[in-house]
């Protein structure tokens, strides 16, 4: 799984920040890494002037699943550690959820049993 970390200039791409966010995100996916083809981390400041704590630090993860369209969640907090693994925490539910509700849906199928022709 390639996970790439970008910045928004308000915020410093240092490579120990990129580091520690490549080691939550593979952590957090680990259960799914055969399926996830690359994983894009984006990391921005929504009120630059504003650094005091009010819920501006962002974090969107998108991530590509083999054979699915990307999905993608945002967080938002007051540090940058709270909305990397509150991102982190939705993308895993977010795909529990979908090849979860895949493989239910194969064991559960929804279509009526064929019909047996009866003969006199």
């Amino acid at each position: 799984m390639q996970v790439q970390v970008r910045t928004d200039h308000n915020i410093e791409g240092h490579e120990a920040l990129a580091d520690q966010v490549r080691g939550v995100v593979e952590d957090a996916l680990s259960e799914f890494s055969d399926n996830i083809t690359s994983v894009d981390v984006h990391l921005s400041n929504q009120n630059s002037e504003q650094q005091d704590g009010n819920d501006s630090l962002r974090c969107m993860i998108e991530a590509r699943l083999a054979g699915r369209q990307p999905m993608a969640v945002t967080d938002q907090a007051a540090t940058l550690d709270d909305a990397i693994d509150g991102a982190a925490d939705k993308l895993t539910r977010l795909i529990d959820h979908t090849l979860g509700r895949r493989g239910h849906q194969a064991d559960h199928r929804t279509d009526p049993p064929l019909s047996r022709s009866r003969h006199a």
